[in-house]
């Protein structure tokens, strides 16, 4: 077998070709700027979705009606009806990201342990439920639980009346158990790998040395999932505090959600001439899912680690 007889790098050290000989066959290597020339496409994909449309809400947000310089806006986006949003948004989310990070945790850790088969069935249901939203998900459930839904009759006539007391669909109650419904899949799909990673020698090891289950449970499965359960559980209020379309179709708009109020704003149709201010809520609303997302990859990052 011959062997390379000389190699040779040409231009710069970013974007230069790597040139190899084999005999009197030169061999040439692309460099690290050509190969990025596939990812063309997602890079103006991201810029002009992502990129572009952040940097217009965040300038705009800044702006009067007259556009001149004004920071109005966010004095604004903190009293009132709009600081109520905030706290709605944030109570709703947090509720229904510890609701469904509990449930979720518990499905996900019964689904581990049944069959192959099974777990690929059930891991599909899952991810067809935590796809599943806005006006169908809103549909189904107002046909399932609302005053004169299927459940609603089927339970009144078992003799138990859901409507008797202050419970409404339509209600910070009703919003969250409709949250429920695909935060709770959401939650089983990405916390089943890391129960996967639980192996099964350190419950053998642990009975073995005379440990019980709750022993197992406070000195091995909490030490090790509780980092993967925390980042999961903030993953779910990101999600929840940034939905749209479902709070929509369920309240008509009717409760102070963030999200319904820069619709409001923005499209001009409750509120004129202060689409300014639904820019200034919406960079907010980004800060606060900044700070989240960090909180999320810094767990994620010390998880990593420690496994």
């Amino acid at each position: 077998m011959s062997t390379f007889e000389a190699a040779t790098a040409a231009g710069t050290s970013g974007g230069g070709s790597l040139t190899l000989t084999k005999g009197t066959r030169p061999i040439k290597i692309r460099g690290k700027r050509s190969s990025l020339l596939p990812l063309l496409p997602f890079f103006a994909f991201v810029g002009y979705f992502l990129i572009y449309p952040l940097f217009t809400v965040s300038k705009d947000a800044f702006l009067d009606n007259s556009g001149h310089f004004t920071l109005a806006n966010f004095s604004q986006a903190f009293h009132g009806v709009y600081a109520q949003g905030f706290l709605l948004s944030m109570r709703l989310s947090l509720a229904s990201a510890l609701v469904s990070a509990v449930i979720g945790a518990a499905l996900a850790s019964a689904i581990v342990r049944i069959g192959q088969q099974s777990r690929k069935v059930l891991v599909a249901i899952a991810s067809v439920l935590a796809n599943t939203g806005g006006v169908p998900l809103a549909f189904m459930f107002i046909a399932s639980f609302g005053a004169q839904g299927l459940v609603t009759k089927a339970l009144k006539f078992a003799g138990i009346d859901l409507y008797a007391g202050r419970f409404t669909l339509f209600s910070f109650m009703g919003l969250l158990l409709v949250y429920c419904f695909f935060q709770i899949p959401l939650m089983v799909l990405i916390f089943s790998p890391a129960l996967e990673n639980v192996r099964p020698e350190w419950r053998e090891a642990n009975d073995s040395l005379g440990g019980s289950r709750v022993d197992y449970f406070k000195n091995v499965s909490v030490p090790l999932l509780f980092p993967a359960f925390l980042s999961t559980t903030l993953l779910l209020f990101a999600n929840a505090f940034s939905a749209y379309a479902t709070a929509r179709a369920m309240t008509a708009g009717q409760m102070p959600l963030v999200p319904l109020l820069i619709g409001n704003l923005v499209d001009g149709n409750v509120i004129a001439n202060q689409e300014h201010l639904g820019h200034a809520l919406a960079v907010v609303m980004i800060g606060v899912s900044l700070v989240v997302m960090s909180m999320y990859l810094v767990v994620l990052r010390l998880t990593k680690s420690r496994s």
